[in-house]
C-alpha cells in the first residue's frame, strides 16, 4: 500500500517497476524504507536510483541488457525487511540488490541475501563492522565521521561536555558507542548517553535529562529521517541552548525540518554545496529528469546513485551477472560521482572525502571544513 503525501513518488517509483525483473533485463532490487522511520527520505534515494539506470540505460545497457529497478517497501525494520529480501531475491529473482536502510533492516536481510547468494551493494552511513561474503558499502562508518565533528567541537568551540542521544538499535548504539569513547580519549566528558524506540516520537523525559546536566554540546545519532525531525523539534521547544551536531542527519531532512535544523552541524559524505564539475552535472541531470518533483539530494540518495553505476562497471568488468565474478570485480571498478572517485576497495568499504557543515535556514549546509580520502578503517579483515 502507497503511504501519502511524503511517498507519493515512490508509490509512483513502485508501480512504475513492478514487474521489471525478467529475462530481458538486468534487474536490481531496491529494499527501502517506503513506510517507518526512513519514509521521509526514502523517495529521494529512489529517485537517485531512477537516473543512474536511466544513464546507463541511455549509453547502451549492459551486456546487451536493459537495468530495470524493483522496490520492494522493507518499512523501515527487521521484519519488513525479512519479507522484501525474500520477495526480491527468490520470487522477483533480481540480480543484484542495492540499497540504504537502517541497520536493523541490514541485519534482518542479510542471511536472506547469503542464502540467495546475491550481491548486495549497502549504500547507507552506518555503525561499521557489518561484513558479510556479498555485500559491499559505499556509504560513510564512524571512522570517517565521528573525528571532524568532536574535534571541531573541542578545538573551535571549546566544548567540554556532551550528552548522547540515540535510536535504540545498531546504527544509534554503535555511532555513539564510538563516539563515547572518541570523546573520552580525547579528554572530553560523557555526561549523559540515553536512548528511545526507532519509531518514538516523545523525547521529553531525556530532554529533561539534557537540562538537568546542561552540556556544552549535544551528539545525535538516531535513524535517518522522521526521528530527527521530532527529537530537533521538542529540542528547540524546550530551549535548550548546546551546540547541535546531528551523526545521522542528511540534508534532504534537513529541508523538510524547516528553522528547526538551523544551525545543526552535520558530518557526512556529501551536500548539495560541494562545488565539484562532477557534483554540478549531477544535480544538473536530476533536475532535468524531475523537474519541480526533484526530491534534495543528499548523503544518502548520492550513494545510491554511484552504487548503481559501480554495479554496471563491475558487471561490464566480469562479463556477466553471475554473482562470483561481478563479486571479484566490485573491489577493483571505481567512478567518478558527486563524491569524487569511489572504490570499494578497503575491506569491502571505500574511502571517502568527508565534509564538516552545518546547517542554514533555507535547509541547505555550509561546508565548513572538508577532509580528503579519509580512510574507513579496520571494518572487515578477512576480506579484501
Amino acid at each position: 500500500m502507497c503511504i501519502p503525501r511524503l511517498l507519493l513518488n515512490v508509490c509512483f517509483a513502485t508501480m512504475l517497476f513492478a514487474g521489471a525483473a525478467s529475462a530481458q533485463n538486468i534487474t536490481i532490487g531496491v529494499p527501502i524504507g517506503l513506510s517507518g522511520a526512513n519514509s521521509i527520505v526514502a523517495p529521494s534515494v529512489v529517485q537517485a536510483a531512477e537516473l543512474a539506470v536511466d544513464e546507463i540505460n541511455a549509453a547502451g545497457g549492459l551486456l546487451g541488457k536493459k537495468l530495470a529497478l524493483e522496490v520492494a517497501d522493507d518499512a523501515s525494520g527487521a521484519a519488513g525487511a525479512q519479507k522484501a529480501f525474500d520477495a526480491l531475491i527468490f520470487q522477483k529473482k533480481v540480480n543484484v540488490l542495492i540499497s540504504m536502510e537502517t541497520s536493523a533492516a541490514r541485519n534482518a536481510g542479510l542471511p536472506i541475501v547469503t542464502r540467495g547468494k546475491t550481491p548486495f551493494i549497502y549504500t547507507s552511513y552506518y555503525e561499521g563492522k557489518s561484513c558479510n561474503k556479498y555485500m559491499y558499502i559505499d556509504a560513510w562508518v564512524p571512522d570517517q565521521q565521528v573525528a571532524p565533528m568532536v574535534d571541531f567541537f573541542m578545538d573551535k568551540k571549546q566544548s567540554k561536555t556532551f550528552f548522547l542521544i540515540g535510536s535504540d538499535y545498531a546504527f544509534g548504539r554503535g555511532m555513539l558507542g564510538f563516539t563515547k569513547a572518541y570523546i573520552e580519549k580525547r579528554g572530553g566528558k560523557v555526561l549523559g548517553e540515553e536512548y528511545n524506540p526507532m519509531d518514538a516520537t516523545d523525547w521529553t523525559a531525556i530532554i529533561s535529562k539534557i537540562r538537568a546536566t546542561n552540556p556544552d554540546a549535544l551528539l545525535m545519532s538516531t535513524a535517518g529521517g522522521a526521528p530527527n525531525v521530532t527529537l530537533t523539534k521538542q529540542l528547540r521547544t524546550a530551549g535548550i541552548k548546546a551546540l547541535f551536531g546531528n551523526l545521522g542527519l542528511d540534508e534532504g531532512t534537513a529541508k523538510s525540518m524547516g528553522t528547526d535544523a538551523e544551525g545543526t552541524y552535520l558530518a557526512g559524505s556529501y551536500y548539495t554545496s560541494v562545488e565539484t564539475p562532477a557534483n554540478a552535472k549531477y544535480l544538473a541531470a536530476m533536475k532535468a529528469k524531475f523537474g519541480d518533483k526533484l526530491l534534495t539530494p543528499n548523503d544518502l540518495s548520492t550513494p545510491q546513485y554511484e552504487a548503481v553505476h559501480l554495479y554496471a562497471l563491475a558487471v561490464k568488468k566480469a562479463g556477466t551477472t553471475d554473482a562470483e565474478p561481478v563479486l571479484a570485480a566490485l573491489k577493483d571498478v571505481s567512478f567518478e560521482g558527486p563524491r569524487g572517485l569511489i572504490q570499494m576497495n578497503k575491506q569491502r568499504h571505500a574511502p571517502l572525502t568527508m565534509y564538516l557543515g552545518q546547517v542554514k535556514g533555507d535547509g541547505s549546509v555550509t561546508i565548513l571544513s572538508t577532509f580528503k580520502d579519509v580512510d574507513p578503517g579496520n571494518q572487515c579483515p578477512a576480506m579484501n
